[in-house]
């Protein structure tokens, strides 16, 4: 089993625990039903007879009962090349337990197939892939000693972490008080290692879109600025317009200034010619009269 400090919440289950697999969102504490008991309980380990790598063992399950190992393989070597494939029969009856093991040359095969292949329908059955959890998922403890992944509701048997049945987010007391199951959006029936990706892709979204509202923040506290350091330099543009303005009326004025005092200036020497002028006629006068006084 997981070790409680050291458990990390994820969709599926990194190791086989029991006790979280009988709870929906991996956090019980206490085993709800005695199948959970006998699980935590039970010791199992794998058949060491069954042969084939299981990195590149698929298991198939909810198939027809009438279908075939040929059949099997005509649908799933489309996916890459098969080594062998194992349909479970009842030791007794001979009859199908309707599902398989298929091992692939390879990983990237089985991958391969457990993309594609999942919810399928093989023979008006709709199937479920999965990769092979008994030797590749520490801990494991299979169904018939209460443990298992999936289930149905019928049964009353439900087992968490798996592709089948993910677990779901726990539940969240915030600060204020308010409770909230983080999972509290429309049901998504999509793969759960697919929803990992995608998970991984929004993260990295998110940083990148973070980064952008962090630079459109700068942009608006700097845009600002700048708007206003325009606003500023257009106010200093139209003071200097102003300014020039004035010094070009001020200017006018000197000038129309010193042409009134030139004026005025030529208009005083005017005068005085003609001031003396009028002097000179005048003693010449008086010199005409004073003669003509001494003739007489």
């Amino acid at each position: 089993m997981d070790d409680q400090s050291s458990w990390v919440w994820s969709p599926i289950a990194r190791v086989y625990n029991p006790l979280r697999a009988g709870s929906i969102d991996g956090t019980d504490l206490d085993p709800h039903d005695r199948a959970v008991i006998r699980a935590m309980d039970a010791k199992y380990r794998p058949n060491k007879q069954v042969k084939g790598d299981p990195r590149c063992t698929l298991f198939v399950s909810n198939l027809n009962p009438k279908t075939t190992e040929d059949s099997l393989e005509k649908v799933f070597s489309k996916f890459g090349d098969i080594v062998r494939i194992r349909l479970v029969r009842d030791i007794v009856t001979g009859y199908s337990k309707r599902y398989a093991f298929i091992e692939y040359t390879d990983e990237k095969s089985m991958w391969h197939a457990h993309r594609k292949a999942y919810k399928m329908e093989l023979e008006q059955y709709e199937v479920f892939v999965d990769v092979e959890n008994s030797r590749t998922l520490k801990g494991w403890i299979p169904r018939r000693l209460g443990g298992g992944l999936g289930g149905s509701k019928e049964s009353g048997q439900l087992r968490f972490g798996g592709r089948a049945r993910p677990f779901r987010k726990p539940i969240t007391v915030h600060t204020e008080g308010r409770v909230k199951r983080l999972n509290e959006e429309p049901e998504d029936n999509r793969d759960p290692y697919e929803r990992m990706r995608e998970e991984k892709e929004r993260r990295g979204y998110e940083r990148g879109r973070d980064r952008s509202r962090e630079y459109e923040r700068y942009r608006d506290r700097h845009g600002d600025r700048d708007r206003y350091m325009d606003k500023e330099r257009d106010r200093g543009m139209d003071r200097s317009a102003n300014d020039d303005r004035v010094r070009g009326r001020d200017r006018d004025r000197g000038r129309d200034r010193d042409r009134d005092r030139d004026r005025n200036k030529d208009r005083d020497r005017d005068r005085e010619r003609y001031s003396e002028k009028g002097k000179k006629r005048d003693r010449n006068k008086s010199e005409e009269r004073d003669g003509e006084n001494k003739a007489q």
